[in-house]
């Protein structure tokens, strides 16, 4: 082989290789994972084991025609939606300040922001039940002032402000890159050519910053649709959500086709969500391009 030739080959081999213990680790906790449980959803439940190598469409059947599983997906994704919108609100403002701040004043605030990142979220949702509890800091001083209490614990309340507070970081950091990214000139050209606060930042710096924006909406949505420990501890199982309906009816039905069914459902709506959001913002990029 000439040397033309080997360098050529290297060249198409080198990024093969070091994309490569991506797609295995890739392929070890997420794909085949994910078709096990597709296999196990098509098999027939029974109460001695996990399931019966018996092919069945009967789990998907009784998954969407129940309303009650509806029902959950519906909530699941609505607290997706909100949960979204709310620390997209909240981030970017911060987000803005931190990118635009001295660099003494964005490593202070960056130190503020990872903080919580460093304790797990069991103990982050089990401090905002000491605070949201009926006998916590809001209500001792929400009675105290005559104006209170107020109901804050398991209900769809106590989940929303757990969930904004913890996955809040994660838009944050993802629209500060792109806002970081902005060549600060252009608000000053903007302003120097008539153009308001207000106006610069909706007619330059936002559209400029979707990138960020569609990463960040798209991580945190994903995590707030599949998170667990939270709307467990602060809704204490009142307020439903598809990966505590998955979990009780594996543990509790010991029903791990069906289980497997559901998730898999919800996976696909999921996935096609998210695959309209982005095909949407992409066209949105492109028009503001």
């Amino acid at each position: 082989m000439s040397t033309v030739a080997q360098r050529a080959s290297d060249r198409v081999r080198l990024p093969f290789l070091l994309i490569l213990p991506a797609f295995i680790v890739l392929g070890i906790f997420f794909v085949v994972p994910y078709l096990y449980l597709l296999f196990m959803s098509f098999m027939t439940h029974t109460p001695s084991a996990a399931y019966v190598r018996d092919f069945t469409l009967k789990n998907y059947e009784e998954t969407l025609r129940d309303t009650f599983v509806w029902k959950v997906i519906w909530q699941t994704l609505r607290f997706g939606f909100l949960t979204t919108l709310a620390t997209l609100v909240l981030s970017y403002p911060l987000a803005y300040h931190m990118a635009r701040a001295s660099s003494r004043v964005k490593g202070l605030l960056m130190i503020m922001l990872l903080a919580p990142l460093l304790v797990g979220i069991v103990i982050r949702s089990y401090g905002w039940m000491i605070v949201l509890s009926d006998n916590g800091l809001i209500n001792q001083l929400a009675t105290e002032l005559n104006v209170g209490p107020f109901s804050l614990m398991y209900n769809r309340t106590g989940v929303m402000i757990g969930l904004v507070h913890i996955y809040m970081p994660f838009m944050v950091l993802s629209i500060l890159g792109s806002l970081q990214a902005i060549d600060p000139d252009l608000e000053r050209a903007a302003r120097s050519l008539g153009a308001g606060t207000w106006k610069t930042l909706l007619r330059v710096t936002w559209p400029l910053s979707l990138p960020g924006v569609t990463s960040g909406s798209v991580l945190v949505f994903v995590l707030t649709v599949s998170a667990y420990v939270t709307p467990s501890l602060l809704g204490g199982y009142r307020v439903l959500t598809v990966p505590l309906l998955v979990v009780q009816t594996v543990q509790e039905l010991f029903d791990w086709p069906l289980g497997s069914a559901l998730a898999i459902v919800f996976f696909i709506i999921t996935i096609a969500i998210v695959g309209a959001y982005l095909k949407l913002m992409d066209r949105l990029m492109k028009g503001v391009a």
